[in-house]
């Protein structure tokens, strides 16, 4: 049975959930779900944005044919080719053959390759261009890799409506309400959308920043993304976590202590080090076991905080191989702008400290506070001064900072 929303006059949400799936992308866990989102639009012309995965196909084409109710469907825009948004489309075509596909060049190669698709109902538009369907107006605003580089917008400056494709969604099925002030998007959105943005568009700060620059110049008072809530309230709010987290600049003034260890000792030294920076004042700390803590959870974190501590064991002659995955994905996710400080175990030939230097020297404007720390096995009264020493020394770069 179909499940719409009436978005705002001639707009409805025709999208769907899907609660079963286990990780999106098959890498990040999704507890939550995910939603796919499909907007169609009423006018002199029907206007179909996107379709969606085939996991809620069978809700969607329930919904498109509620909202038509009889109608033909003129346009389809396709603003990215990511099958979560795409793999609909052959069914789409077969069910509406007379459909024209709005997109870009870039997509219609894309259609060819997913799809064997080379039909000559494309309109094939370039940035800045626009199609009138009755009392509203397309035009159309270029995204390259924000985050694939066939990425476009549609925006209709009658309504200022922004479709923004896979930019400001977040992970998280929508719970009856589709609308983000209709939630408590802080409280059960905000972790998802931070930890979707890193991992998905986050290696594209700088595309981010001008697409920001574009929507700067619009009037926008509806933002619809292809997963979770629609913005239609204090959208600038959200907006603002968007240019802070694509300048790579700290959401929080705080710690992440990440640690991994084998047999508890580097893990006692990752606790005494958080309970001694917490002891000179700093209230914002978080601890993780980079071995049982998702990946992609751990990306997110590094990014929200401004400090940030690893500690691990050498193992094969190296870092411990959950860490030193850990530090590689930060690396191809462009981890940058931070502070940080180090420790070290080692039972005979402790060497970890070298190579997370060694790693972390690639990254760009990082600054290490303190010396690193090396344990010989297990903490000892002096490794215990040396780590109370060095989170007095985060906390008062922390405090100072504030002032």
């Amino acid at each position: 049975m179909h499940n719409t929303v009436e978005i705002c006059k001639d707009l409805h949400y025709v999208g769907g959930n899907d609660r079963r799936i286990a990780l999106f992308e098959s890498a990040f866990p999704v507890p939550r779900g995910v939603s796919y989102n499909s907007y169609l639009l009423l006018d002199e012309k029907t206007v179909l944005f996107d379709t969606v995965d085939i996991a809620a196909s069978e809700v969607f084409f329930e919904n498109v044919e509620h909202v038509l109710g009889g109608r033909k469907l003129d346009y389809l825009v396709i603003h990215h080719m990511e099958p979560d948004h795409s793999a609909s489309f052959v069914r789409l075509m077969e069910k509406y053959p007379e459909v024209t596909v709005i997109t870009n060049q870039k997509v219609k190669t894309m259609l060819a390759n997913f799809f064997h698709f080379e039909g000559e109902n494309v309109h094939v538009v370039k940035e800045g261009d626009t199609v009138s369907v009755g009392k509203h107006t397309l035009q159309f605003v270029f995204a390259p890799m924000v985050h694939w580089p066939e990425v476009m917008f549609t925006y209709i400056p009658e309504d200022g409506i922004l479709f923004s494709a896979d930019a400001f969604g977040t992970f998280g099925a929508l719970a009856g309400s589709i609308f983000a002030d209709e939630v408590n998007f802080e409280r059960d959105f905000l972790d998802d959308a931070r930890r979707y943005y890193f991992n998905i568009v986050g290696k594209y700060g700088v595309q981010v920043q001008n697409v920001i620059k574009k929507a700067a110049g619009l009037k926008i008072n509806l933002v619809c993304p292809l997963h979770g809530p629609v913005w239609r309230k204090n959208f600038a709010w959200y907006l603002n976590k968007y240019d802070i987290w694509s300048k790579y600049q700290p959401e929080e003034e705080g710690v992440a202590v990440f640690y991994s260890s084998v047999y508890g000792h580097t893990q006692n030294a990752a606790e005494i080090l958080a309970a001694a920076i917490a002891k000179n004042g700093v209230t914002n700390v978080k601890v993780y076991d980079v071995s049982v803590t998702h990946v992609s959870e751990l990306l997110a974190e590094a990014f929200r905080y401004s400090h940030v501590v690893f500690a691990t064991t050498t193992y094969n002659n190296g870092i411990f191989i959950s860490m030193e995955h850990f530090l590689y994905d930060l690396k191809a996710h462009a981890y940058q702008n931070r502070k940080y400080a180090l420790v070290e175990n080692g039972s005979w030939a402790p060497q970890a400290g070298g190579y997370m230097q060694a790693i972390i020297g690639e990254w760009k404007n990082m600054q290490e506070v303190g010396e690193t720390v090396t344990l010989l096995s297990a903490v000892k009264e002096e490794t215990l001064e040396r780590l109370e020493a060095l989170g007095k020394e985060i906390a008062e770069d922390i405090k100072n900072k504030k002032e």
